[in-house]
């Protein structure tokens, strides 16, 4: 048999007792402490990893809430009128200031009078025969009348007089009559505006012969108030009728006589501007137009200052109404997912988890949700760059709802001051 190596006592240092105890303490402690460190480490993260990232959230919660229609408008004036000459003659000359102002009775236009005051002093004269002849009838009647009753004259004799008597005052009318027309027309000679308005261009120039058949000599169009005119498609009038029915949706007022119902009617121009005045709805048809397939309606709006000019296109907005018990949700909070609109959640133990929602519009910056969210559960709002996965363990900080709509996030507490910097989308 082969005997192991060993060295033998002679060529070895002897290891002392004292030397090899602490030794065996220090390797003992060291594995207890790895054993425990990586139990904690397994029981919350991996050494180094990052805390959860901290989040914006908003707790839903049903709400009414203020809502308005928007449609697509056009100006037009409250009140158009042509103006035109009643009576044949040459034009001579126009009074008023093209696209000016004017009130109802100025004048505009000034038509040749020459041959109406000629008229009008023919008809005076024939009236001046008239009168003389129905006094002289009259006359006569009175002086026979007391004759007749005496039976000093003939029943002929008498009936004679009261006829002529009669005639004559039937042609003093019909003189009379001639009289008026005559005036009426000289009168026509001076064109004068029929309403308050601002004034177009003159179809007729100076010199021109005006006649009743070609008569157009400009247009008015009074523009304070002003109308605007839209239409409300079928299909959103069907589903705000049904939705009033159900009770989802409170409108303001009570059904007018027009039609019409109660709403605040506001106005956006082209430019992105507000138009400062706020008017009201004044006529809405009761049936579909063919020509549009929706329903009109038209709103009266004041216009002091004549901003607002009839032609222009605007966005109309309804308001006044309400959405009753609705849960809504800033509108950055949905994000679209594989099977449509989503939102994530945050769980009770504070993981993400994400839940499809059916949405019905959006107002002031907020998601009208109809469907895949219930009241008290969290919704991310801000911080998906750094939480998206699902079951991701994130740090929700609450913010209110409106300030989160209007896109600053402003933490509910003091202490999420700091936590708006750090949760990026």
């Amino acid at each position: 048999m082969h005997q192991l190596p060993f060295p033998s006592r002679s060529n070895t240092t002897p290891m002392r007792s004292s030397t090899l105890l602490p030794m065996l303490a220090v390797l003992l402690g060291a594995s207890l402490l790895a054993a425990c460190g990586r139990t904690v480490d397994q029981a919350h993260a991996a050494p180094g990893a990052m805390p959860p990232p901290q989040v914006s959230v908003v707790t839903v919660q049903p709400r009414n809430i203020d809502t308005g229609f928007e449609y697509v408008g056009q100006t037009a004036g409250s009140r158009e009128t042509e103006v035109r000459a009643r009576i044949s003659g040459i034009l001579e000359n126009r009074l008023y200031e093209e696209g000016s102002r004017v009130t109802a009775g100025t004048p505009l236009f000034q038509i040749d009078q020459g041959t109406y005051k000629t008229q009008l002093a023919s008809a005076e004269a024939a009236a001046g025969v008239a009168q003389a002849k129905f006094n002289q009838a009259q006359r006569e009647f009175k002086r026979l009348a007391p004759l007749a009753s005496t039976n000093a004259i003939s029943q002929k004799e008498y009936d004679d007089a009261k006829s002529a008597q009669e005639t004559s005052e039937a042609s003093l009318k019909q003189a009379q009559a001639a009289v008026n027309e005559a005036r009426l027309n000289l009168g026509y000679t001076r064109v004068a505006a029929p309403i308050s308005g601002v004034t177009g261009v003159a179809h007729k120039a100076n010199g021109s012969l005006v006649t009743p058949t070609d008569s157009l000599l400009t247009t008015l169009v009074q523009t304070d108030p002003i109308y605007v005119n839209f239409s409300v498609p079928e299909s959103d009038f069907l589903k705000l009728a049904g939705d009033i029915s159900s009770g989802k949706v409170n409108v303001p007022g009570k059904r007018a006589a027009n039609g019409s119902l109660g709403f605040e009617v506001r106005l956006k121009l082209a430019d992105g501007t507000t138009h400062p005045a706020t008017g009201k709805l004044n006529f809405s048809s009761e049936k579909v137009n063919a020509a549009t397939g929706g329903f009109d309606g038209r709103a009266q709006i004041p216009n002091p200052d004549g901003k607002l000019r009839p032609g222009q296109f605007v966005r109309v907005t309804l308001a006044g109404a309400q959405r009753t018990n609705a849960i809504a949700i800033p509108q950055r909070a949905v994000i679209d997912g594989p099977m449509g609109k989503m939102v994530f959640t945050v769980t009770p133990d504070n993981k993400l988890a994400p839940k499809r929602v059916e949405l019905d519009g959006w107002v002031n910056g907020e998601w009208i949700v109809t469907s895949g969210l219930q009241s008290g559960e969290r919704v991310l709002v801000d911080g998906f760059i750094k939480a998206h996965d699902p079951g991701m363990v994130v740090t929700p900080v609450a913010v209110q709802a409106s300030a989160a709509a209007l896109g600053n996030a402003a933490p509910a507490g003091a202490a999420g001051t700091a936590a708006k910097s750090e949760a990026g989308r």
